[in-house]
């Protein structure tokens, strides 16, 4: 959103310079040709913006994509040491009976 909004103010800049060096701010001399440049400068403007704007949103999703993954492989990893903790605890448990065994 920040490089979108820096973006188009470079834009308004440039068409304010452009608009200030063709008419000197006087409504009288704005021709077709002007207002033919607005629409091209909002064209420009939403094309870059929208490229912009897809670029970012595809990084967005690919960054909580990872998170999503990260998040699945901890309760993964959670799990595998519940389990081998128990497992480790039927080994003692094993061992213990193997070495005092009942009559």
């Amino acid at each position: 959103m920040k490089s979108i909004s820096i973006t188009g103010l470079i834009l308004l800049a440039v068409s304010a310079l452009l608009f200030y060096l063709t008419t000197d701010f006087t409504v009288e001399r704005i021709t077709i040709s002007h207002v033919m440049g607005v629409m091209a400068g909002i064209g420009i403007g939403l094309i870059i913006g929208g490229m912009i704007g897809y670029m970012s949103k595809g990084s967005a999703i690919k960054a909580e994509q990872k998170r999503k993954e990260f998040k699945q492989l901890q309760k993964d990893k959670e799990e595998l040491e519940k389990q081998a903790a128990i497992i480790a605890q039927r080994e003692a448990e094993l061992e213990i009976q193997n070495k005092n065994p009942q009559i």
